[in-house]
């Protein structure tokens, strides 16, 4: 357990992504423990484990607005406003995707979903709250893996908008 840091030659569609982009990042990695992610979420136990300030580590949700999966990516500090996220994609109304869905939409597994190289680009928004930040901590696209990278570039990547989607 413990914070980790290194380059892997292996590589998640997230990690082959920001490598394809030439883009500054980092990796980090830890060992994933079922049982803390049970009591206080996957975000959180990675904030914990990396000792990274938990503004800075942003979950990837996956919803479904008026009927269309979408991705929102909000701090691990609070939790997604759902009527905001409809709003600011240009719906009526917003509910969390199934977790089966997003899974086989995005290529991930859930607690591992990454904004970064899922199969297909979805609608994207990041709260606005990273644009402060110079670096915003993602899943790097499985349970344990983290990227480090620029809310900018990350919003590039993944063709994002900054919108305030976060209720404390």
């Amino acid at each position: 357990m413990g914070k980790k840091k290194h380059e892997t030659t292996a590589g998640t569609p997230a990690i082959l992504a920001v490598k394809k982009a030439g883009v500054a990042y980092e990796i980090h990695t830890y060992d994933h423990d079922p049982r803390e992610s049970h009591h206080v979420g996957f975000g959180r136990e990675a904030a914990a484990q990396l000792g990274l300030e938990p503004a800075a580590v942003f979950k990837t949700l996956m919803i479904q607005v008026d009927g269309h999966l979408a991705c929102a990516v909000v701090p691990v500090t609070g939790s997604l406003s759902l009527k905001a996220a409809a709003q600011a994609l240009g719906g009526k109304k917003a509910q969390m995707a199934d977790p089966a869905e997003a899974e086989k939409a995005t290529g991930y597994v859930v607690g591992g979903i990454s904004p970064l190289g899922q199969k297909k680009r979805h609608p994207t928004l990041i709260d606005q709250s990273a644009e402060g930040l110079a670096m915003v901590y993602v899943s790097g696209g499985g349970r344990g893996l983290n990227i480090g990278i620029g809310p900018a570039d990350l919003a590039r990547l993944t063709g994002a908008r900054f919108a305030p989607i976060a209720a404390d």
